[in-house]
């Protein structure tokens, strides 16, 4: 290794500048925050340079990094930090694990590229949608950290078209042809590409072993490495990161994954996957705080921008809940859900800030979920500018039937009402309210909102202002208390809004298309308080359907 391993390089001023920019960057964000949050301070590292070539790094994309990141890790941190440079070129490694006080920075032309080999990956304790379980190690991996980043204009490529199973239903016959021709094994119904035979029984080897044995040991988990997928960047317990400027992409599970961390920043990173990756989610932000994602782009298979905090009985053991979000001038594409709460939010989600993001072509634009057995509180969530388009089902979703079957609308009044089965409200009972959208648009989706609660937990104080949506179908309101619909503009098939054992609703100078026949339609006996409120409430009153469960006293017209 070359003795001049690290340089005191001229750039202090500079560096300081960049530092500064994103400081004041992060300020314009917090003007009128609705709820408290300190300032975060960008992380700084000492003015030196370790090349990651002078650790016996080759670019040429087929010799084995490994060695050299992680030796560079440890010299960089042990002597107080500073940047780890990666020059242009392609470099094929396994895991890095990250240390303190570490700048990882790629230079333009840099492409990290993570070995495909399984064998480089052991298994590590960890935590996965929510539960600890063993999974792979992940590609870039830090636990009880400071001051850590990654910047620069280099691409980070996890990868994990070696590792996802594959629908074949999301490929063209060619496409398919391909994949299977390129080796792995197609399961019975000829529906799925799994990688490996192992990774194709993983989940059900899993499960007869927890059946037999009861709590898993690493051993067990050893016989299904291949299907325990890592996500690719997971900090776990760390303080102060900044992820700037990187592509991160091809991730064999989540993308980007900091859990129980504090004071995150991202900016201007782009993470990518195939539209088809299976859990291929942008970022997962799980029992967090103080957290600013701005200026970014995501195109994934999954969820784009996601807040989290434990499944089940685990959360809500561990109990620590995101909080103090900022989210502000994003784009997303395709995903499953442009902005997420859920499904796993045992520990609680509260005090976030959604602002200014276009949504183009997510499957669900801003997406609540969860179901029972969760737990948990939703709550102080403020989302407003946000600008959709062509979404193929809902521009906004409240289900609390994640996985479950719901009374849809799609049913009958019948149908609904058999499947409105109501449950004991315990710890599992999870909660969502105070949550206020202003200034939504949309043109183009099947359905404009949807909000789905529980018959025994309404969701509850729920402000849509500013809204205009053109859809397929309008509104549905199912169990659902203290909603307000003010200035509100929907154009779809009719009936606009349908609501549904809900109470205590505000509609307050509604827009649509006044020439259709049925404005509103009421049904559930639990359905009252209904007040409409306007220039236009006359008119409306005109077009309301009422089931025959429902009192004609329901509904009050306010001047």
């Amino acid at each position: 290794m070359k003795k001049n391993y690290f340089l005191i390089i001229p750039l202090l001023i500079s560096n300081l500048l960049l530092a500064q920019n994103i400081q004041d960057e992060i300020k314009k964000y917090y003007e009128n925050l609705p709820f408290d949050m300190p300032v975060l301070n960008v992380p700084e590292f000492p003015q030196r340079d370790f090349l990651i070539t002078d650790f016996g790094a080759v670019g040429d994309g087929f010799t084995l990094n490994t060695e050299a990141f992680n030796k560079a890790m440890i010299e960089c941190s042990k002597n107080g930090g500073g940047r780890i440079v990666v020059p242009k070129g392609i470099w094929l490694t396994g895991p890095i694990e990250f240390r303190s006080n570490v700048n990882l920075y790629l230079e333009r032309g840099a492409h990290i590229q993570f070995s495909k080999n399984f064998d480089h990956y052991p298994l590590v304790l960890t935590t996965y949608e929510g539960t600890e379980q063993y999974r792979c190690q992940s590609p870039i991996s830090g636990r009880n950290l400071v001051n850590i980043a990654i910047t620069g204009y280099g691409v980070i490529d996890g990868g994990g078209d070696a590792w996802r199973y594959v629908k074949k239903s999301k490929l063209t016959s060619q496409q398919w042809k391909e994949l299977v021709a390129s080796g792995g094994v197609v399961d019975s119904t000829g529906n799925n590409w799994w990688p490996s035979e192992q990774a194709m029984n993983g989940e059900k080897i899993l499960k007869q072993l927890q059946k037999q044995k009861g709590k898993l040991t690493k051993e067990d988990y050893q016989k299904v490495r291949d299907y325990l997928r890592p996500v690719m960047v997971n900090f776990i317990n760390c303080k102060n990161i900044l992820l700037e400027g990187v592509t991160f992409q091809n991730s064999p599970a989540w993308n980007i994954h900091p859990l129980m961390s504090e004071n995150i920043i991202l900016k201007n990173v782009t993470v990518r996957n195939p539209w088809y990756s299976q859990n291929g989610d942008g970022i997962d932000v799980e029992s967090c705080k103080n957290v600013i994602i701005y200026d970014c782009k995501f195109d994934v298979g999954d969820d784009a921008i996601c807040m989290k905090s434990g499944k089940d009985e685990f959360g809500r053991k561990r109990g620590i809940p995101t909080e103090n979000v900022i989210i502000a001038d994003c784009i997303v594409y395709h995903d499953h859900g442009g902005f997420t709460i859920g499904s796993e939010m045992s520990g609680g989600v509260r005090n976030i800030k959604v602002t200014n993001c276009n949504f183009i072509g997510t499957d669900i634009g801003l997406r609540f979920k969860s179901t029972r057995g969760r737990g948990g509180v939703v709550e102080n969530i403020y989302i407003d500018n946000i600008f959709m388009k062509d979404i193929p089902t809902d521009a906004l979703s409240f289900n609390m039937y994640y996985g479950g079957q719901a009374p849809t609308e799609d049913l009958s009044i019948e149908e609904k009402l058999k499947s409105r089965k109501g449950y004991q409200v315990n710890e599992g009972t999870p909660q969502f309210r105070n949550i206020f959208l202003e200034n939504i648009y949309c043109v183009g989706a099947k359905d404009a909102v949807v909000i789905q609660g529980l018959p025994e937990m309404k969701i509850k104080n729920i402000v849509l202002k500013n809204v205009k949506m053109k859809s397929q179908r309008g509104i549905s309101i199912f169990d659902a208390d203290d909603i307000k619909l003010i200035n509100t503009e929907i154009y779809s098939s009719e009936p606009v809004i349908k609501i549904f054992q809900s109470k205590n609703i505000l509609i307050d100078n509604f827009i649509t298309d006044y020439n259709i026949n049925t404005i509103m339609k009421l049904e559930g006996e639990e359905t009252s308080d209904i007040k409409v409120k306007g220039n236009n409430a006359n008119l409306i009153l005109k077009k309301i359907l009422f089931d025959n469960s429902v009192s004609k006293e329901a509904l009050k017209i306010i001047n």
